[in-house]
């Protein structure tokens, strides 16, 4: 039987886009400004995050401790916020519409492996949280996972697969519990 060698892994043709110096200044930058509590200014924040690429709307609140990979890969609407302690892993685009709320230790993961490979291949999906959605405390939207319109994926679930635009996720994986109706 087959096992896995970690030796043999190459990232190859995955290509995280900017240069090596753009890399290691966003590393550095990432680990003072935002992933740190060091400062929680949120005007700050989305300045260092334009400067470096990413396309950010007006009024985004970027709370402390939060871990963003290769900014030019994000772009985020109007009137977002973002908890503390969020993990965005953006490999590759990264989508966060307007009106969208991330709460508190929620990951967004646009990368994962082969696992039915010896050498453990990296695989990447985009991930798009369309307007007015909202990921719970602690939950993780999977690479690939595109949640539709007003759609929750509530505290501790996995979203999977795709979320219908104003339904309500629970679980892992997450399911369909409810539709979501606004008052």
């Amino acid at each position: 039987m087959k096992q896995t060698d970690l030796l043999s892994y190459d990232n190859f043709p995955y290509n995280p886009g900017g240069s090596i110096f753009k890399r290691v200044l966003w590393h550095y930058t990432n680990t003072v400004f935002f992933k740190s509590n060091l400062f929680p200014f949120y005007a700050l924040k989305v300045f260092l995050l334009r400067l470096f690429g990413a396309k950010i709307g007006s009024q985004v609140e970027i709370k402390p401790c939060v871990n963003i990979k290769y900014p030019w890969w994000l772009t985020i609407g109007n009137e977002v916020w973002i908890g503390e302690n969020v993990w965005i892993d953006c490999l590759v685009p990264v989508t966060i519409g307007s009106n969208v709320c991330i709460s508190q230790g929620a990951v967004i993961l646009t990368g994962s492996h082969n696992y039915k490979k010896t050498s453990f291949d990296l695989i990447t999906l985009s991930v798009v949280l369309e307007e007015g959605v909202w990921i719970g405390a602690c939950a993780i939207v999977s690479a690939g996972v595109i949640a539709a319109s007003h759609s929750v994926l509530t505290s501790g679930s996995v979203a999977t697969k795709n979320m219908d635009a104003y339904t309500i996720y629970q679980g892992n994986p997450a399911v369909k519990v409810r539709s979501r109706t606004i008052e």
